[in-house]
């Protein structure tokens, strides 16, 4: 058993991790920024220190930082949490280099994922099914050219590298391919400093379904259904529930155990999650995140797991706690998130709290990392908050959310609350009515300038 974790990271995650280390009577270490000395994760870890100043490439991206703080505290393994190293495969390597354990998958397994090229082809293999489109790097735009009049239009351009909605570009048709392709070039040479790109069928009408899986590393893997993400702005998930409401208990099933039969095939180990486009019932693979979700609650509330427990269980090599036939499915999940920013703009407000009450009651969950006086900082992501409810089915987890939200006071800033207040007043989310593009347009409609 490991006697002491550092959680590399801050804010919410690195809280979730903390309490989960203390609940299986595992010493924590927080690591932080200057910028977050006086924060919440700080506080409350059983050990915190220093490791650089606000910027992240000089604190939770820098690896001597983090390695350094693991001998300095004693420290036995690490927890990526999301974002930042969770899906570095050259940190994990350096990781076990120095005689510590990667609280993740293997290096292998990160770096073929964080490859769409490769992951697709990958999951090809496997037996995923995947969307229809080029067989790797597009090396120039009359390939490209020839790819749509095949493919057939439309077609999406995307980064090989990409992530958060970056060089990804939309061509309707064969006139608009040159602006696509070079736009999303530059963006991905720009944002990942690789500009090659590939081409996929561009779905009119899908939603974005994800499946959690979870392995052994030794070839014994399950899954633990799906969660809807659907309702985006600019690919960016607000908000997230399971079970999903369009999905079919025979299609769970199905691609539940294909997922689970691809992740136990390459020995993978612990959590992960396979996300698709869903339409007209079929299911295309996208790519799979080699770590813990940001909407991972839902699925702990649903199936009544703590996921970030099983994760450290299995780094520690100890076989899952549950079975496939453990894993039953009760009541209905929502998740959104609270970010400090100005609607509709959407554009970042840091600043200070001014007054904070997180809501509660009965199926209620607030992950956050906040509290009266703290200062959200510029530096990072503008995640403040998840709120999560859960219900005996998907209106009493509606019902749940609107008297949460109408409960929760976050004051001294801007907040995305009242985007949910409007959202749940729509009779297209209360019978979860709802596309990938469905947020965008309601957007663009409920906010148009004259």
């Amino acid at each position: 058993m490991f006697e002491k974790i550092l959680i590399a990271n801050r804010g919410e995650i690195a809280l979730r991790v903390i309490r989960a280390c203390r609940e299986m009577g595992i010493a924590s270490v927080a690591v932080h920024s200057t910028a977050d000395a006086d924060a919440m994760h700080v506080r409350m870890a059983d050990e915190a220190i220093c490791i650089g100043p606000p910027p992240s490439p000089q604190s939770y991206l820098s690896f001597p930082a983090i390695i350094s703080a693991c001998e300095v505290t004693g420290a036995q393994a690490i927890h990526p949490g999301y974002g930042f190293l969770s899906e570095n495969a050259s940190f994990v390597q350096v990781v076990e280099d120095h005689g510590l354990t990667f609280i993740g998958p293997r290096a292998e397994h990160i770096r073929v994922m964080g490859d769409k090229i490769t992951a697709k082809d990958t999951m090809k293999a496997l037996g995923v099914p995947c969307v229809p489109g080029s067989e790797g790097g597009v090396p120039d735009l009359e390939t490209a050219q020839k790819l749509g009049a095949e493919i057939g239009y439309p077609v999406i351009v995307k980064a090989t590298a990409g992530g958060g909605g970056r060089g990804m570009k939309v061509a309707h048709t064969a006139e608009e391919m040159e602006r696509a392709f070079q736009t999303a070039r530059s963006e991905a040479k720009n944002a990942f400093g690789n500009d090659e790109v590939y081409i996929e069928k561009y779905l009119t009408t899908p939603r974005h379904i994800e499946i959690q899986v979870f392995g052994d590393g030794k070839g014994n893997a399950v899954h633990l259904g799906e969660r809807d993400c659907s309702l985006q702005r600019r690919h960016q998930k607000v908000l997230e529930e399971a079970p999903g409401p369009v999905i079919t208990p025979a299609e769970r099933a199905e691609i539940g155990k294909v997922c689970a039969d691809a992740v136990a095939r390459i020995n993978y180990a612990g959590a992960g999650t396979i996300e698709f486009l869903y339409e007209k019932g079929e299911f295309y693979f996208i790519e799979m995140n080699t770590r813990l979700q940001v909407e991972h609650p839902v699925t702990e509330a649903v199936f009544g797991v703590d996921l970030v427990r099983e994760q450290i269980r299995v780094a520690e090599g100890l076989p899952l706690s549950f079975t496939q036939e453990d894993l039953q499915i009760s009541g209905h999940a929502i998740e959104v998130r609270i970010n400090a920013e100005k609607i509709p703009e959407f554009a970042p407000r840091p600043g200070r709290i001014s007054q904070y009450h997180a809501p509660g009651g009965l199926g209620v969950r607030m992950d956050s990392a906040l509290f009266n006086g703290y200062v959200v900082p510029p530096y990072y992501d503008s995640l403040i908050g998840k709120l999560i409810v859960h219900g005996r089915d998907r209106p009493e987890a509606l019902a749940r959310l609107a008297r949460a939200l109408g409960e929760l006071i976050v004051d001294g800033i801007d907040t995305s609350i009242p985007l949910f207040h409007d959202l749940l007043a729509e009779p297209d989310i209360q019978t979860g009515n709802y596309t990938i593009h469905w947020l965008e347009s309601w957007l663009k409609e409920r906010y148009a300038t004259p």
